[in-house]
């Protein structure tokens, strides 16, 4: 077992020895050099190290510190009493002066400096966005006039991606959120004899707001994030270059089937997740109630509206365009290693989830305006 390192002090005649015990090892926590300076001593410190233990990287340190103190208050120091490694790793280390700003200096700004480029950074990433957003659309434009400069092999493989191979993801979670939708009202709704109108609830909060909503965060986290890193390793390995200078437009070879598949897909994974949270609400439901499945059906038809439907739709729509471009955007503008990848998949995850939100809430706002 180590022993703890230890400094005493002796005042002999003309010189202070500087006395060390114990194993100076990176384990111990070392004493510190202002303790030598507490009482005044001579013009010359000499090391004692006879009753030295084990020692490392930390005796070193402690050394250096020392000679600073000793070379800023003009005091010699004897290092001959240590061990001849240890000499030679301090004149070492004052062997070459250090160069000026090498060190780095923290220093702190004030909150005016802080605020002028939290706002610069903001407005760099909206022009970068609202130039992001030009760009898409010139290419939908290029797209519509046929055009655009795209594999439609790559589209169909993407609208497979984003849809059939989302399903089982899609499947459980619409079904559980169903399932907890009906529960929650099952049990408030019971205690007014008003239990059938649980088929209402779900229905008309998994069509106009859970199906959309939990169908694009899915993706968001699915396929946003899938289009951030494969976008962010083509940047990483110069592809999207190789593209441009072969007359290839980026946008349109990379992004635009993206773009494509999500719009369609995204309304269609919606349908198909309203199905799956009616059914799993019609399970909960029929499971506690004293209701037949004819009656909570029929109920169900009459509750949703062709309004409700079209506005989850086009709910669905918008999410799927926002992580399209949240996704897409991330990862064209990648940086140029490993690291940026993470970064840019985790930031197309977080932008797309966030962008859903506040579209989500934006889109209630209106409808509830002009009473849709």
């Amino acid at each position: 077992m180590a022993n703890n390192p230890e400094v005493r002090l002796n005042q002999t005649g003309d010189k202070t020895e500087v006395i060390l015990l114990g194993d100076w090892v990176i384990e111990q926590q070392a004493p510190d050099t202002a303790f030598i300076f507490k009482e005044p001593v001579h013009k010359l410190i000499y090391i004692d190290a006879n009753n030295l233990g084990d020692w490392d990287s930390r005796l070193i340190t402690f050394l250096v510190k020392l000679k600073k103190h000793t070379l800023e208050q003009n005091i010699d120091l004897d290092l001959s009493g240590l061990p001849e490694g240890a000499q030679r790793l301090v004149n070492l280390a004052f062997a070459v002066e250090e160069r000026e700003g090498a060190r780095k200096r923290s220093t702190r700004k004030s909150i005016v400096t802080r605020t002028g480029s939290g706002t610069l950074d903001i407005y760099a990433r909206l022009k970068s966005l609202l130039g992001f957003i030009g760009e898409i659309t010139l290419s939908f434009g290029r797209f519509f006039r046929g055009k655009a400069n795209y594999q439609r092999s790559d589209l169909w493989v993407t609208v497979q991606e984003t849809g059939a191979e989302a399903f089982p993801i899609v499947s459980l979670i619409s079904f559980l959120v169903g399932a907890i939708l009906a529960f929650v009202g099952v049990v408030q709704l019971v205690k007014f004899g008003a239990g059938i109108y649980v088929a209402d609830l779900v229905a008309v909060g998994v069509v106009r707001e859970m199906g959309a909503i939990m169908t694009g965060i899915i993706m968001a986290g699915r396929t946003g994030a899938a289009f951030a890193a494969q976008l962010g390793t083509m940047k990483v390995n110069e592809e999207t270059d190789a593209l441009t200078s072969m007359g290839i437009d980026p946008i349109d070879y990379l992004v635009l089937p993206k773009l494509i598949a999500l719009i369609i897909m995204l309304p269609l994974l919606s349908i198909y997740a309203n199905f799956l949270g009616i059914l799993g609400g019609a399970w909960v439901s029929l499971t506690i109630l004293d209701a037949s499945a004819y009656q909570y059906f029929v109920q169900t038809l009459q509750s949703v509206t062709l309004i409700d439907f079209l506005g989850g739709m086009l709910k669905a729509t918008v999410y799927g365009v926002l992580i399209a471009i949240a996704g897409c955007r991330c990862g064209m503008e990648c940086g140029n290693s490993a690291a940026a990848v993470g970064i840019a998949t985790t930031s197309a995850v977080v932008s797309g989830i966030v962008a859903i939100v506040v579209s989500n809430a934006i889109m209630n706002i209106l409808y509830t305006t002009f009473g849709i």
